[in-house]
Order: C-alpha cells, then structure tokens, then sequence
C-alpha cells in the first residue's frame, strides 16, 4: 500500500474523490498550512487555554479572547478561502467540507470555528429578515479580514442531549425584539461576534416543541455587550479554539423563523456541524496514521525498522483500509446533505435519507479517530504520553470529536428514532440496493425490522450493537 499518501490530506482526498473542482485554491490552502500554519497550530496547542481580559484600562466590560497574532491569521485564512462564503456563491457545501478536511488534518480545533459559522450563516440565510440578512449575513460572508464569526450555543450546564428538558434560557418578547435570559455553559468559539442560540419562548411548554432558534448579536443597537463571558473552559481537548460560558441578561434577540418549528432549525445547524465532525474524524484519523506511520519507518527495533514487523505492518494495513471506507462513508453524509440542505419542514423522504446516514457517519467516525489516535501513541511507545512530541494532541481532540454535536449514545438513539419514525432504514437499503447483495441486503433488513418491534426498554437497551452492525454494513457496501 502507498502509505505516502497519508502525509497529504489533499493527496487522499483526491485518491478518494478523483477531479476536484477548485484543486488549485485546496492545494494552496494545504501548502500555506505546511509552510507556516502547522508551526502556528503546534505553538497554539502548547500555550493552552486563551486568557479573557474582561475589563480594558477604564474598567469598562469588553471580555476580549486574546491570541497571538498569528493564531487570527490562521483562522481568518480559512474563511478568506471560501469555508462560509463559497458554499453560498456555488450552492454547494462540498468544497466547502473538503477545505474543512484539510484544515482539521493539521488542526481539527480551528475547524470548529469555520463549521460554526457556516451552521449560523445556513440559518441566517435561511430563516431571517431581509433586514438581519443585510445586517448580519452580508458580514459573515465577507472575504478579508474583516469577516465575522458566528458560533452555535445550544447546551447548558444539564448537558445538551435532552435539550427540551435540560435548556433552561428563557426568550420573551419586546417589541421587534426579543429578550433571553439565561446561561450557556459550553459555547465554543465564544469570540464570535454572532451566535444562534435555543431558548424556551415565554409560557411555552418544556419540551422541544417550546423551543425557538435565535440569532443573538455580540453587541446591542447602543453598542453595549449583549451578553458577559463569565470565564474560559481549560479543558484537555481543542485548544485552538475558546470555549467559555456566557450569562444572558435581557441580551437582544431576533427570532429566526417561527416558534412552532424551532427545534427543526436546532436540528438543521446540528446537522450542518455533525458532517462537519465526521469530515474532520476522518482527518484526524489521517494525521494519526502519518504521524505513527512516519515514526515507525525510523525507529528500530531487533535490527530492523519497527515497520517492517509483520504485526505492525498487518495494522497499518488494516487501518489504512479502515480510513479509506470511513472516509466513504463521510463523504457521502456530505453528499446527501448538499442534496438537502435547503429543504425547510416538512422533510422530503431524502432528508430522512441524509438524517440515517449522518447519525451513522458520526457515530462511526469519531470512535475511529479516538482508537487510531490512541493506537498511534501505542506505536510511538513512550514517547507518545510526552506533551513535547506532540502525538498525544490527535487523541485530546478525537475524545472532543465524539461528544461536539451528539455522543454515541445520542447518534444511536436519534438514528434508532429517524428508522422508527420515519422508515430511513428502508430508505438507506433502498438507496444501498445497487452496491450489496440482494441476500445481504434482506438480512440487515430483517434484522433491523425485528429490531424495531423490541419493547422500548430492550429495544434501546440492545441497540448499539444493532447501529454499529450497520454503519458497517454501510461502510461495507459504499466501499
């Protein structure tokens, strides 16, 4: 096998996909990354946590994220590449995910803020006023330097997989707009100068369906901060990008689209971000793999390159096979969701479609870059525990890759939903017919079927093993 591949994400991915439109715009992204953006990143993991300077000399409230210099230069040349605004100009999000695939080789962290802004952007574009669109839209699509962020803050200090029960932020009405009051406890890319935010409209029930979308702004009309960053996470994972909690008191808010189907618009960004996660599990998985692959030609042991050893050779081998079906798999979560992504409720049947296979995507993809990046320490041996060395940074960011955006259990359970309710595991061995045996095809069914007519508690209970057979399965017939 060509494991030469593996240090070039762009290299891979033009193995896997073949012609790539704007190949000349990806191949300079990844060089400016190698010749200047990989040393940034390295440095930018090793300083840790950001500080938050909440008050300038006049005391005066600002809670400003202070980095390095370099670190707005790395982040701003992925959005000068086009991460938000080419999807809008060419109504595709594809290249705007295979841009996301080589920044997260090199820095899954900084491909958060790219991600999250693109999710805010969609739902701006999407569900706002002309006016907010003019407003707001119009800056996070700009193409120098003085382009916005935006960021997605649904979870709360209960945790965000029952986001009806557990989101506790309270939205009411005050004129044209509205009021939230509340505190976001994990809120990523806590700089950005926009966020789209769940929140329970006032008097409404407390479950999803009293949940609404908002777009809440840095700053209010006077030019006051809206909302205060109470402190920075330190935490083990991305470095390269804050996460802080913020208090809501009276922020000013605008609604995006109606209250009655806020929680398909939660839903939406997610899912802009759950591919998102997956291009990027896959891409770190590739780092691993080059890092361990890179190493072992050059360690000896028992007169030989630790390479050469049949054990550790047969492993290579087989994860490299593994990287090339997981990445088939994320691709095509891509794919569909480029069919789809602009489809409002009611879902056409090719949404459910996507639904199945992000959920499977996400599932599969994060787990295969926590044990790649774990097995890639076991090759470096000792070395790879140390910080200095850098190899124990692919496994701190693939532990935050499986909980951003949904654990396991919740992509299991949200799939086990989308089959029950909406029959996406027909429409999956529909969509899979061409690619499997007919005898395979009916087997998994069956499986899955029988699966379905488990009572609740065994049929949640003995899941995992169901979802895991599937997405390979899936895996299986796509590759």
């Amino acid at each position: 096998m060509n494991f030469d591949i593996l240090q070039s994400p762009f290299a891979f991915l033009h193995q896997e996909i073949g012609d790539i439109t704007h190949e000349k715009t990806l191949r300079a992204y990844e060089d400016s990354w190698e010749k200047d953006g990989r040393d940034i990143s390295a440095a930018i993991d090793r300083n840790g946590t950001p500080w938050l300077r909440m008050f300038n000399p006049q005391g005066k409230r600002i809670d400003e994220i202070l980095f390095p210099r370099e670190y707005w230069w790395l982040l701003k040349s992925g959005y000068k590449a086009g991460a938000v605004w080419r999807v809008f100009e060419e109504d595709s999000l594809l290249t705007s995910y295979l841009q996301g695939y080589i920044t997260s080789f090199y820095d899954s962290g900084l491909y958060c803020p790219h991600t999250v802004s693109l999710a805010t952007a969609v739902s701006v574009e999407k569900y706002a006023n002309e006016s907010l669109k003019q407003c707001f839209l119009s800056q996070l699509l700009k193409k120098d330097d003085t382009v916005s962020q935006g960021a997605t803050w649904m979870t709360e200090i209960k945790g965000g997989s029952d986001l009806g029960g557990n989101t506790e932020t309270v939205a009411s009405q005050n004129g044209e707009h509205w009021l939230l009051n509340g505190d976001k406890y994990f809120c990523s890319n806590v700089q950005a100068e926009m966020a789209v935010v769940a929140a329970h409209v006032e008097g409404s029930a407390n479950n999803v369906h009293g949940l609404a979308l908002f777009l809440l702004p840095k700053f209010r009309q006077d030019g006051s901060l809206n909302y205060l960053i109470r402190r920075l996470k330190n935490k083990i994972a991305t470095r390269s990008v804050p996460t802080g909690e913020v208090e809501l008191k009276d922020s000013e808010a605008y609604l995006l689209g109606t209250p009655d189907i806020g929680i398909y618009l939660i839903m939406e960004v997610l899912n802009v971000s759950r591919v998102a996660n997956s291009m990027a599990s896959i891409a770190l998985a590739q780092r691993a793999l080059f890092e361990a692959w890179s190493f072992a030609r050059q360690r000896h042991a028992f007169s030989k390159p630790i390479i050469e050893h049949g054990l550790l050779q047969q492993q290579f081998n087989d994860r490299f096979k593994q990287l090339r079906s997981g990445f088939a798999l994320s691709w095509e979560a891509a794919k569909l969701l480029d069919e789809v992504w602009r489809e409002k409720p009611p879902y056409s049947e090719r949404y459910h479609l996507f639904r199945l296979m992000a959920h499977l995507s996400k599932y599969w993809s994060a787990e295969f870059a926590v044990q790649s990046s774990k097995w890639a320490i076991e090759v470096h041996g000792g070395i790879g525990v140390l910080e200095e060395y850098g190899v124990e940074r692919w496994l701190r960011e693939a532990m935050i890759l499986q909980i951003w955006e949904g654990t396991p259990h919740r992509q299991i359970l949200d799939g086990l939903a989308v089959m029950e309710h909406k029959g996406a595991h027909l429409l999956l061995f529909n969509y899979l017919q061409d690619r499997t045996s007919k005898e395979a095809l009916e087997a998994m069914r069956r499986r899955v079927e029988k699966h379905l007519l488990l009572p609740k508690e065994v049929k949640e209970a003995k899941s995992e093993a169901l979802f895991k057979d599937l997405a390979l399965f899936t895996i299986i017939a796509l590759a």
